[in-house]
Order: C-alpha cells, then sequence, then structure tokens
C-alpha cells in the first residue's frame, strides 16, 4: 500500500466520471482508518481463527476511485476461506448510491498475507467487472507483511482464471506472458483525508 498527502483530485483534471477503457488503471484511494476498523470489527472471528470479509464501494470523480462504503455482507466463514452470501442484497446498495464495486477485504486470522486460490476466483470476478478492483488481505499474524493489496496481473493472471474450471483449493499454472499470476497494486493509495465513509451491515 502506498501512502500519500494529496488531497481530492484538482477540479480540473481532464477525466469525465467514467470508468477507463484505455487499459491504464485509475487511481483508487481508500482511508487507512477503514482498514484498521474493518480489523476491529473481525475481531472476534479473528480470536475464533475464521475469516471475514467485506465488499468496498467508490465513488468516481476526475478520473479517480475514493472508496466510501464498507459492507459486511453475511458470509459463511473457516479457518482459510469466506465466502459471502446474498450479494445481491449489497451489490443493492451499491446500485442505490451509484458506487462502483472496486474490491473487497478479508482476513487470514492466522496465515500470511498472500492470495489463495479461493481469493482468487472471488477476486477475478471483481476485476471483470472493474479492472481497478483490488482485493485487500489482512494478516495480522503475519510478522513480515500485516496487509497487501493485490490484483491479478493482467492480461496474464485474468487470462488463467478464466479458463480454470476448478474449485476449492488448487494450484494454478504460471500466467503464458511470464508474468506472476497476482501482484501489488500500484495505483491504489491511502488517502488520510479520506476519513468518512459508511459502514452497512
Amino acid at each position: 500500500m502506498t501512502q500519500t498527502d494529496s488531497k481530492f483530485a484538482d477540479s480540473d483534471q481532464s477525466s469525465c466520471n467514467q470508468p477507463s477503457a484505455s487499459g491504464v488503471l485509475q487511481d483508487v484511494h481508500i482511508s487507512p482508518l477503514l482498514m484498521e476498523d474493518f480489523l476491529e470489527l473481525a475481531r472476534e472471528n479473528t480470536e475464533k481463527d475464521l475469516e471475514t470479509c467485506g465488499v468496498l464501494g467508490a465513488f468516481l470523480e476526475h478520473g479517480t476511485y475514493y472508496v466510501t462504503t464498507l459492507i459486511i455482507p453475511k458470509q459463511e466463514s473457516t479457518s482459510s476461506s469466506c465466502e459471502a452470501l446474498k450479494e445481491e442484497e449489497f451489490f443493492a446498495i451499491q446500485n442505490e448510491r451509484s458506487l462502483f464495486p472496486v474490491g473487497w477485504i478479508h482476513t487470514h486470522p492466522s496465515q500470511s498475507c498472500f492470495m489463495s486460490s479461493i481469493d482468487l476466483h472471488t477476486h477475478f470476478s471483481y476485476q471483470a467487472m472493474v479492472p481497478e478492483a483490488f482485493a485487500i488481505v489482512m494478516a495480522p499474524t503475519d510478522q513480515s507483511r500485516s496487509y497487501g493489496i493485490f490484483r491479478l496481473s493482467d492480461p496474464g493472471g485474468m487470462s488463467v482464471l478464466k479458463e480454470c474450471e476448478e474449485s476449492g483449493f488448487h494450484p494454478h499454472g504460471e500466467p503464458a506472458d511470464g508474468s506472476p499470476i497476482y501482484e501489488h497494486c500500484a495505483n491504489v493509495f491511502t488517502n488520510t483525508n479520506l476519513s468518512k465513509y459508511g459502514l452497512r451491515y
């Protein structure tokens, strides 16, 4: 995650409020408080070694996405997986607020900070909808990296996941272009000025 002190995008930035179709990723800003609050909300599950997941909604202004909403959906969890239930409910919330589904956040209560094969398949659906979509992994017990912000490499990782029909935990082949299957996001910034966001259950 990259730190930034910049405020909201300048109003003279030459971009309409539409997703990019050029293949160039638009910037995403997210409050670090959102991640801290999510970890606190997940603490009870974390202490039980159960994963917790949340969905992130953002508005698009002058070519930049601003994450303003964290939705905690109904979910089923194990120590190594978390599945959101009744997706139509949180998509309805995002549609009501004209928000883009720019990503999701989940915990690894006792594992290291990485994207599992199940995580990759979950994220594929987000990135297929919004190219800027990202996955935040919060790993409080990982001494080397307590969180990570990831995306599938494109086109490499996206192609691998598009062709994969397996479920559960399973290995994936390397992308044909030699890229890693997923990577750290270079276009996602923490923005301390973006302190207000909504929380929905």
